[in-house]
């Protein structure tokens, strides 16, 4: 039986997805959660602000997290991401021991966990979180599927 999920962290995240979409950058938002269930951290993606190709939603919380811990691993933590995370994020969501990975929207096209490379499901892989897709998935597909929508119009 999947553990509670918490609505209102996914509502967080879905409103940083709305604030990177109001600055141009792709709708991602991300939460990170310590075992006690509070928020650590909260970024949405800010590729283009940063011009840093790796500032994904996921990877901002974790390092502002890994910085305020002074440790490389979040263990006990659950992240609360709004779209399936890309290979590189996999990546270091199990490097991290992050608990659980939330998330809302699939990503067919470049997702790194149920799609694409599908990190966690390598036996090289030594850590891999606990998964709940779906949470909060029809707003973050819309959200994604308005931002591009106005892309395409432009």
């Amino acid at each position: 039986m999947a553990p509670p999920a918490r609505l209102g962290h996914m509502e967080l995240a879905l409103s940083e997805a709305r604030s990177a979409a109001a600055r141009g950058e792709v709708p991602v938002g991300a939460v990170l959660v310590n075992p006690a269930g509070e928020v650590v951290a909260v970024a949405g993606n800010r590729t283009r602000e940063l011009s840093d190709p790796s500032a994904h939603a996921e990877m901002l919380v974790i390092r502002e997290a890994a910085g305020k811990l002074g440790s490389e691993r979040l263990i006990g933590h659950d992240l609360y991401v709004t779209l399936e995370p890309c290979p590189m994020c996999a990546a270091v969501i199990s490097f991290t021991r992050i608990r659980r990975l939330y998330y809302g929207a699939p990503d067919p096209k470049s997702g790194g966990v149920e799609h694409g490379a599908r990190v966690y499901s390598h036996p090289t892989c030594h850590h891999r979180p606990d998964l709940y897709p779906g949470l909060g998935e029809r707003e973050a597909s819309d959200i994604l599927k308005s931002f591009f929508a106005d892309r395409r119009q432009d």
